[in-house]
């Protein structure tokens, strides 16, 4: 699993966003995609273990859960 970093509000936005993009390009091929499932993952077990994306005829649609 992957660390939760909390930034404290006094930060320039950009200053993060530079931190980001270093962290994320210091990373290999195989760290980024390796990354990217666990966030996949992270996300099903969030949405109560059903996926975001789900197959609709020809491609992928994106819908936000409906709230009853």
């Amino acid at each position: 699993m992957g660390r939760l970093k909390i930034y404290d509000i006094s930060i320039p936005r950009e200053s993060i966003l530079a931190e980001r993009e270093s962290l994320y390009l210091r990373k290999s091929a195989e760290q980024k995609i390796f990354t990217l499932l666990q966030l996949n993952r992270t996300a099903v077990q969030l949405n109560g273990g059903k996926p975001l994306k789900q197959p609709q005829g020809k491609g992928l649609l994106i819908r936000k859960p409906s709230h009853s």
